[in-house]
């Protein structure tokens, strides 16, 4: 059993002699540089740990900052202090880079040297004030599971390693489960099957990172050293390899646990990358929470500012999501006020609603001979319904004349650099690609043959025959061309009927009906955006096929949430 400590007083009544102890003190260390797009919601999850804050300090320092990483810490320590056991925050304000960094991210041997010295501090100072845990961790890990102390310290490990990922399809990690000799990493076979959680316990392993609990009444740690390499060391300089040698040398095995999931950690940025894009990697791995939840809370103790939402150079930019789907609402919100994008929410066409004298009375007419290509059936009225959403916001568009317009459904999740991949696209479609009319950034890509690239381009493919519309982007033209082939009176499901447009459809028969067949089409490639969920995982479901109903929240319950997320909504008034 584990227990799970809160900050309640324990009974000191207790018979039971170990319910009757205080729980053991922690020293959480965090060296911070230019972390500030991270710290509110770093601290923000330490803050909500199931573990009695008086049995808990900090020991923080700060250097080399050129973002508002020291006013953070600041004014975090200067609330948060009164509530822990205490907080040791040193920050260096002169400091602002090494003599041979090419920028925020890049590693010279200054700074490995600065990091061990800084490491070093912290176990001494853990020693100093009899600490009974150290827990070191990079100052832009995300810890999601409240019970993290209770239940590293209930494995009773010399030093041990919460497993963290960098997203729900990544196979990097936290650890490795081979070293060689010389301290560089070997594959091996128990590697992977644990970082994909299909096989879980809490495992010997060579070296841990980032992130991880040390026994300080291990008689190992006498021994123990960040500064110091250990006799005969033959490894690379590098203070993660350097460290689990010492811990080897020093007799204190690493061990890496699985049995829950505990968080996200970030992947390590080359020299040449900026802190633009260490913030968007971690803007990323808050997309990526939203999507498989809990969402990242921030500190109370911290006021920041979110990013000032615009429509990224779009006339418009819609999110089209059924009313009785409030939890695919709430998540796109979340996600959208993060990236700063500002949208209009269409309120979807439910096909539960539809019947035949309405849509007689809109010229819906099913294409002559349809026959869905897997199933050999009709149009379902859920596919007739997402036909009509995008009919809908097509009309909009030429209706308001809009020259381009960003359309997304309310099942996406995003891929990382989001916001600047879709500039340099729209960029590439504005300046080679002159005559545009739809970009799939999301699609189910159904013939594997390979696509031409765009000439001159880099991020553009011609598709071949697709589904999905997940999310894409127009012109005024080519909502136009879609209008002009009167799709309502011999309608098919709107993933065919994309593609019939841009002639690049294998039913020739269906081709026949619509004329012409003008409409171009390009694709991302890679792709920015994908499904939250695909066929059969846990929690799938489709508007499209039959699914049972999810109660929705009451009307005003949904105008307050969108009125939380602090974003410029509202709903195209568009009569079919």
């Amino acid at each position: 059993m584990v227990v799970a400590y809160s900050d309640n007083i324990l009974n000191n009544n207790s018979t039971n002699n170990a319910e009757s102890k205080l729980p053991p003190t922690v020293l959480i260390a965090l060296a911070v540089r230019n972390e500030g797009h991270a710290l509110p919601w770093v601290l923000g999850q330490l803050e909500i740990l199931n573990y009695p804050k008086d049995r808990i300090s900090f020991w923080i320092r700060s250097d080399h900052n050129i973002d508002n990483t020291s006013a953070i810490l600041k004014e975090w320590a200067s609330h948060a202090k009164k509530y822990y056991h205490s907080i040791d925050l040193k920050i260096d304000e002169k400091s602002s880079g090494y003599a041979d960094e090419e920028s925020p991210c890049h590693w010279v041997k200054e700074r490995f040297l600065h990091v061990m010295n800084l490491r070093q501090k912290a176990l001494e100072k853990a020693k100093k004030v009899w600490a009974d845990y150290l827990f070191l961790m990079d100052a832009d890990i995300v810890i999601e599971n409240q019970d993290l102390f209770s239940i590293l310290i209930h494995q009773n490990k010399p030093i041990i390693s919460p497993q963290l990922n960098v997203s729900t399809d990544s196979l990097y990690s936290n650890f490795w489960c081979g070293i060689n000799e010389y301290g560089y990493y070997q594959r091996t076979p128990d590697y992977e099957p644990i970082v994909r959680w299909n096989k879980q316990g809490c495992f010997e392993v060579p070296m841990v990172h980032s992130v991880y609990l040390i026994d300080m009444n291990h008689v190992g740690v006498r021994k123990l050293s960040f500064k110091k390499a250990p006799p005969g060391y033959k490894g690379p300089f590098d203070d993660i390899i350097q460290f689990a040698f010492a811990a080897k040398y020093a007799g204190m095995s690493m061990h890496i646990i699985n049995t829950e999931f505990f968080g996200h950690l970030m992947v390590p940025l080359e020299s040449k990358d900026s802190l633009e894009d260490e913030v968007e990697q971690f803007l990323h791995i808050k997309l990526e929470m939203i999507v498989i939840e809990p969402q990242l809370r921030p500190s109370r103790f911290i006021s920041f500012q979110r990013v000032k939402s615009s429509k990224l150079g779009f006339d418009q930019v819609y999110l089209i999501n059924l009313i009785r789907r409030p939890e695919r609402r709430r998540k796109m919100l979340t996600s959208l006020r993060e990236l700063g994008i500002e949208i209009f929410i269409l309120n979807a066409v439910d096909g539960k609603t539809l019947n035949d004298t309405y849509l007689k009375q809109l010229g819906v007419k099913q294409l002559p001979g349809y026959a869905d290509p897997y199933h050999g059936r009709q149009m379902t009225m859920g596919e007739i319904g997402c036909f009509l959403s995008h009919f809908v916001i097509w009309k909009d568009v030429v209706d308001n004349n809009y020259r381009k317009a960003l359309v997304f459904e309310d099942d996406v999740r995003f891929e990382i650099f989001f916001r600047q991949k879709l500039e340099k696209l729209l960029y590439e479609c504005e300046y080679i690609v002159r005559n545009w009319d739809l970009v799939y950034l999301g699609r189910k890509r159904l013939f594997r043959k390979p696509e031409p690239d765009v000439p001159g381009t880099t991020m553009l493919v011609w598709p071949n025959y697709s589904y999905w519309t997940l999310s894409y982007i127009m012109t005024l033209e080519g909502a136009q061309k879609l209008l002009d082939a009167d799709p309502l009176s011999k309608m098919i499901p709107v993933d065919e009927y994309i593609p019939v447009m841009f002639d690049r459809h294998p039913e020739d028969e269906w081709k026949s009906f619509f004329f012409p067949r003008n409409l171009v089409g390009l694709s991302a490639e890679p792709l920015l955006v994908y499904p939250t969920h695909y066929t059969g995982e846990a929690e799938y479901l489709s508007d499209t096929e039959d699914s049972d109903l999810i109660e929705g929240k009451e009307e005003e319950e949904d105008e307050n949430e969108i009125a939380a997320a602090g974003l410029n909504v509202d709903s195209p008034k568009v009569e079919l």
